[in-house]
């Protein structure tokens, strides 16, 4: 079963863990304990076989050469000392202390005499309840050989060994249990700044975008999860932010047309009127319904664009050519208004894109171009070829931008002049679209503005 707490679920990676942790720690530590115990009483049966050998060789010297004799006294003294030993010469036990009787002693003889060697070191499995461990020494003396064994059964050893395990059978699950109420606590105390941001995050709503999560000395981690966190919350805040400007200014926009809609209506049917002053209304009326349609198309591009649903149309053409066509198609808006146009398209420019958006992008500029140069000026659009690059440049002589306005003139619904908007036509959609249509082609588009010198459009696309 999947657990679905994230407190929990730390507990449990923190216990098994620690339980993997203890496990192997009582195993290890059992191990070393069972060798060093083994490997000391190995050192204590070669001892005690080594203090044999020297027993028996000063008492046969006193016995003059006489092993039966030398043989129970060695043994007597080495039982007096707690140590099990037993003498053989030529496979018969001539001594052997109690309490291993005969028969165990010889079955150890015989184990003994099939390793070769002057000593050796035994396992002796069928002596005892856990067998035993036996070191036996060969020596020779007055010309006959003798097997000086030396036998201590692992019942103590064995039985440290079980008070050791019942240690850790009890210590281990304590300590298991030790360190999961342990990582609960510790779990706990590490979510209480997640619940305080989960807490702060709940009163956030839309009204109070600019609140912010705070969760003072927190751990780093969970620092940088409250500063993301907060990008979050700063980027949605510009976003409603945003898009509240943007419903605000678009029922600005087409509040002022359908006024003069629903006025010219009104006026029109409140009294019969000739046929020339209905064809009047009738123009106005159709005058503002155009607006209306221009604006709620721009809309409806930028809307599209925000949620990536529109495909371009790529398809190869000139760029040059696009250009000239612009240039052409400016002319007359560009002669009602005393402005001369420039157009220096150059040679041929191959070009793959969606020739009707950039169509748009070049009409745009050279609107807005001309739509804010005083009468007599001069609006020139140049397409320059740099390496892996195409720029197109429109400027003019106009009235040129504030610095403080330049960072904003891409924005929807912006105006650097908001009182001349209505009368030049702009709705302040125009070069919000020409850099969706750029970035869109994967470029982008720059402004560089002089008060009273003009403005230099550039538009820079990959080829």
């Amino acid at each position: 079963m999947k657990i679905k707490s994230f407190r929990l679920r730390l507990t449990a990676w923190y216990v098994g863990f620690f339980s993997l942790l203890f496990v192997l720690f009582a195993i290890f530590f059992y191990g070393i304990l069972a060798r060093d115990l083994r490997d000391r009483l190995d050192e204590t049966l070669t001892s005690e076989a080594n203090t044999g050998v020297s027993l028996f060789l000063d008492e046969l010297d006193e016995m003059h050469g006489d092993p039966l004799k030398a043989a129970p006294e060695a043994v007597s003294e080495m039982r007096l000392r707690g140590g099990r030993v037993a003498v053989f010469a030529r496979g018969r036990m001539l001594a052997a202390s109690a309490p291993v009787s005969q028969p165990e002693f010889e079955a150890i003889a015989a184990q003994a005499a099939a390793i070769r060697g002057a000593d050796a070191l035994l396992a002796v499995p069928r002596m005892g309840r856990y067998g035993a461990r036996a070191a036996a020494h060969r020596l020779s003396a007055g010309g006959h050989d003798y097997l000086i064994l030396a036998v201590e059964p692992l019942d103590a050893i064995a039985g440290d060994l079980e008070d050791v395990r019942r240690a850790l059978e009890i210590a281990v699950p304590l300590a298991i249990a030790l360190a999961a109420i342990g990582g609960y606590l510790v779990a706990t105390r590490s979510l209480v700044p997640l619940k305080s941001m989960a807490e702060q995050a709940h009163q956030i709503t839309g009204s109070n975008l600019e609140a912010r999560l705070e969760i003072g000395d927190a751990a780093e981690e969970l620092a940088v999860l409250a500063a993301s966190f907060n990008e979050l919350l700063s980027r949605l805040d510009r976003s409603f932010e945003t898009m509240r400007r943007f419903v605000a200014d678009a029922s600005h926009e087409l509040r002022t047309p359908l006024a003069v809609i629903r006025g010219e209506a009104d006026v029109a049917l409140s009294q019969e009127r000739g046929a020339a002053e209905y064809r009047q209304s009738l123009a106005i009326i159709l005058d503002e319904s155009r607006r209306i349609s221009r604006l709620v198309d721009d809309l409806l591009n930028l809307a599209r664009a925000d949620s990536r649903h529109v495909r371009l149309q790529i398809e190869e053409f000139y760029l040059n050519d696009l250009l000239a066509e612009c240039c052409r198609s400016a002319q007359a808006l560009a002669a009602a208004k005393g402005v001369a146009v420039e157009c220096r398209a150059g040679e041929d420019v191959m070009f793959r894109g969606d020739e009707e958006l950039l169509r748009r992008l070049a009409m745009n500029l050279l609107e807005n171009a001309i739509r804010y140069t005083p009468a007599g000026g001069q609006v020139s659009v140049g397409l320059e070829v740099a390496g892996p690059k195409v720029l197109i440049r429109v400027a003019d002589t106009g009235i040129g931008i504030a610095p403080e306005a330049v960072p904003h003139v891409f924005d929807r619904f912006f105006r650097a002049d908001r009182a001349r908007s209505r009368q030049n036509g702009g709705f302040g959609l125009g070069l919000a679209i020409v850099k969706w249509i750029a970035e869109s082609h994967d470029g982008a588009v720059e402004l560089t503005s002089q008060v009273g010198a003009g403005s230099t459009f550039t538009v820079t696309l990959p080829r």
